[in-house]
């Protein structure tokens, strides 16, 4: 039987609220003390665990708890779950960037990671130094970052900048220029979170062929973290999904979408103004939303090309100015169809403290038969305030839209364009 790529064994990591490592000295002294005498950490408690969906309670919490995996040489795996989830704390314990509190990891060669824009980049240096540096760091040597330099620079379509400090790229270019190292440079083992996002959808295109090549040509292991089930279906025949710092499925890819879709449901039965798993800096919270028709009643049904209107309140705890609000629209597994943007229509809002009521009006649904789910996010002056994901959900019934009659199809796609036909000189209406 060949060694695993990586093991994880019953790992763990807890971090202090608000603190940076468990707060002080004492602390870790009287954590290493009970360690040395076999009694349990004496900081972990019952029952404090990762659930972003309540407030804390307690000064300690488990980001990870009893993690469990191994991922074989060249497998491709997926890591799915919600935001808070403990996705990214566990790929920071694989890229070594910080140690478990409790567990042991064996990875078995060099790991590249993508984890953030900018990840492994010294500003102040160029394109060029950057793609040494990272060499270095890997423990290549010269030759073999020159052999590999110029199809880095090509893969990433950075030449142009090559030679400018990385400080004056755009997230766009760090991203890309960060991939073409992380998948050419020698490593056994590559890991890429959701920063993938960032590109365009080209250069995503080439990144998900990438690491199908990097998996069945190169022997090399991939694990990608994505919100995008339809990139994790397309690309992992395994997926894990994390709930609440656990592992709460591993299994074949589509069983695991499934699953994570079904939890999504049950989150949305949740009122959002009790939901604590946002990020943002809070000075503002959705407290209501809802989803109603042209009558202004409440509804979950909508039959495809009925207007609907979905209708918000925003509570700010201090005026806002220079706001923009979105609504993403997503199928039922997760691809991105479109953004509803208030300043695609409208100038930046100033909102005012206390309850603010906000609608957007979709005056022809264009969705075809389905489930739609429905992501919130509010900036101001260019910082995120709040943003959810799954605050709204809306299912389209098949019926006439336009001169699109798709009923009883359901296989048309997320979205439906009306058209024309022309047949023997004849136009179809």
């Amino acid at each position: 039987m060949s060694t695993p790529a990586l093991r994880v064994d019953n790992v763990s990591k807890m971090y202090r609220l608000g603190e940076v490592g468990t707060g002080s000295l004492s602390h870790d002294l009287n954590r290493a003390w009970a360690r040395l005498r076999g009694r349990p950490d004496p900081y972990a408690l019952i029952g404090a665990v990762n659930d972003r969906t309540s407030e804390g309670t307690r000064d300690f919490v488990w980001a990870l708890r009893d993690i469990n995996f191994e991922v074989g040489q060249g497998d491709i795996v997926g890591i799915i779950g919600r935001n808070g989830a403990g996705k990214s704390t566990l790929l920071k314990l694989l890229s070594r960037v910080t140690a478990p509190t409790e567990g042991k990891i064996f990875i078995n060669g060099r790991i590249a990671s993508l984890l953030e824009v900018g990840t492994g980049f010294h500003p102040d240096l160029t394109g060029r130094e950057n793609i040494f540096l990272n060499g270095a760091i890997l423990g290549m040597n010269k030759q073999e970052i020159r052999a590999r330099f110029d199809e880095i620079v090509e893969f990433s379509g950075c030449a142009k900048y090559i030679d400018t400090p990385v400080k004056r790229y755009s997230s766009g270019m760090h991203v890309r220029l960060a991939f073409a190292v992380a998948a050419h440079l020698e490593t056994d083992i590559l890991i890429v979170d959701e920063v993938l996002a960032v590109g365009d959808a080209e250069f995503q295109q080439r990144c998900l062929g990438k690491m199908k090549d990097l998996s069945t040509k190169g022997h090399r292991t991939v694990l990608f973290v994505s919100h995008n089930m339809a990139s994790i279906s397309a690309l992992c025949p395994r997926s894990l999904m994390i709930t609440k710092g656990g592992i709460s499925f591993d299994g074949v890819t589509s069983e695991t979408i499934r699953r994570y879709m079904k939890e999504s449901q049950v989150l949305m039965t949740s009122r959002v103004s009790d939901r604590s798993d946002r990020s943002g800096n809070g000075k503002a919270r959705l407290v209501k939303i809802q989803i109603k028709d042209s009558q202004s009643e409440i509804r979950s049904q909508f039959a495809t090309g009925e207007q609907f209107r979905i209708e918000m309140e925003i509570e700010c705890s201090a005026p806002l100015e220079n706001c923009n609000i979105a609504l993403g629209v997503y199928n039922g597994v997760g691809t991105k169809l479109t953004d509803f943007w208030t300043d695609l229509t409208l100038p930046r809002l100033n909102l005012h403290r206390g309850i603010n009521h906000v609608s957007c009006v979709s005056t022809s649904s264009n969705f075809s038969v389905g489930d739609f789910r429905f992501n919130f996010f509010l900036e101001s002056n260019n910082e995120v305030v709040d943003a959810m994901e799954d605050v709204a959900q809306a299912e389209f019934m098949a019926a006439r839209t336009g001169n699109l009659q798709i009923a009883p199809r359901d296989d048309c796609g997320p979205v439906l364009l009306d058209h024309e036909w022309t047949f023997n000189g004849g136009m179809s209406k």
